[in-house]
């Protein structure tokens, strides 16, 4: 039977940038749980979860050298690393594309219909309908086509603060015209 080790932070750190596998094993057994646990506030699919989880961990396997006692604990900066990757992931084109790709059940189509059905019954389609047509663009394609401001510039070939401001502007205009 194997001796269970401990170690404290700053015998961790210092194994880590020796790049001990034993501190590394240490680590993921230690860790891995709680980290896990701030993937899935992000994530919901158990692959993806655990791919980002198992890329976090290489990341931090890669970049134990830059950690800086000084500038906090060790999970916190764990913790940062697991939130970027998590994040970055769902920023990517491939996760994006493959949410464009997932089969529609029933139930997702009736979801879609009744939203379609309640922004044509307040009629905000008609107000949208009233606006200039570079206003109207910008927020048919941001808020019923799905597009994100970066999609929209990259579609449109407008610039992306350009697309942010039209789309600012359209929205105080759309408030002022609702508010009457």
């Amino acid at each position: 039977m194997k001796a269970i080790q401990k170690y404290t932070e700053q015998e961790l750190v210092a194994l880590l940038k020796q790049r001990d596998p034993n501190a590394f094993s240490y680590l993921y057994d230690n860790y891995a749980a709680a980290l896990n646990g701030i993937v899935r506030n992000f994530i919901s699919d158990d692959q993806l979860a655990d791919s980002v989880l198992q890329d976090s961990f290489v990341k931090i396997w890669n970049q134990a050298s830059t950690f800086d006692s000084i500038k906090g604990r060790l999970f916190t900066w764990m913790s940062s690393i697991v939130r970027n990757t998590a994040i970055d992931t769902l920023r990517s084109k491939d996760w994006k594309n493959s949410r464009q790709n997932v089969e529609l059940t029933d139930n997702n189509s009736e979801i879609a219909a009744d939203n379609a059905l309640n922004i044509d019954a307040i009629g905000l389609r008609k107000f949208v309908g009233g606006l200039r047509d570079e206003y109207k663009m910008v927020v048919e394609m941001c808020y019923f086509d799905g597009f994100s401001q970066s999609d929209i510039a990259q579609t449109t070939g407008v610039p992306l603060g350009t697309v942010k401001t039209r789309l600012r502007k359209a929205l105080l205009e759309l408030r002022s015209r609702i508010k009457q």
